[in-house]
């Protein structure tokens, strides 16, 4: 087993894949979500970095291979379990998160069945641009929820003491408070969209390899 630099952060993306989800079990938000923000945008990173360099240092080794899907999956689903179980967009989440983490488990049991001949399922351009808009999506709904839990706010508005603070006049920035509010706003629906048209590609993508594999999945007669 060969330990190189790309390898080190592939390695780092996998573990740091079940910390976003422990930043919720030991700070209150939104530190949670800023923690969760900023580890999962750093991962994310790492696995541009660690393709680039494998191959522009000629240092793509079997371990690499292996462990590299593998955390891109463990990023996105546990970020996707994460903002569903936390974010009150979350009935908007359920289907496309849905479509992803299915095709995620459907693929990866069409590479286990297939064994020596899962290199029919190389990863295309488009699965990659798949993954990049889940990472882009889930980073932009993070931030969705930095913004709802800075301000105090619901998804679809002030609270009742934020409310009362306006009328009362005790805001005095109300101008940046709208500005803040706004950001909210166009961070969930952001984020929202691209989690769909994310769920759009993975779609087309699982059925491509579907295709790919059907000749391999034929009984002999």
């Amino acid at each position: 087993m060969t330990l190189t630099l790309p390898n080190v952060l592939t390695i780092i993306r996998l573990i740091a894949a079940p910390l976003v989800a422990v930043m919720f079990l030991y700070f209150t938000r939104p530190w949670a979500d800023w923690f969760a923000l900023v580890l999962f945008v750093s991962a994310a990173v790492t696995d541009w970095f660690d393709g680039y360099l494998a191959r522009a240092w000629k240092q793509e080794t079997k371990l690499g291979a292996m462990l590299d899907p593998i955390a891109d999956k463990a990023m996105v689903v546990i970020a996707l379990m994460v903002i569903i179980g936390f974010s009150s967009w979350s009935p908007w989440l359920v289907l496309p998160a849905t479509v992803i983490l299915f095709r995620e488990v459907f693929v990866s049991g069409l590479r286990e069945f297939l064994g020596d001949t899962a290199g029919t399922l190389k990863v295309t351009k488009l699965a990659k641009w798949k993954t990049t808009c889940q990472m882009i999506s889930i980073a932009v709904l993070f931030s969705h929820g930095v913004f709802e839990h800075y301000l105090g706010m619901s998804a679809w508005g002030m609270d009742e003491q934020m409310i009362a603070d306006v009328f009362a006049g005790r805001v005095e920035d109300l101008q940046g408070l709208r500005w803040k509010h706004t950001a909210m706003e166009w961070a969930g629906q952001t984020g929202l969209i691209l989690l769909w048209v994310a769920a759009g590609l993975t779609f087309v993508t699982g059925a491509d390899y579907l295709k790919k594999a059907m000749p391999y999945l034929k009984d002999d007669t």
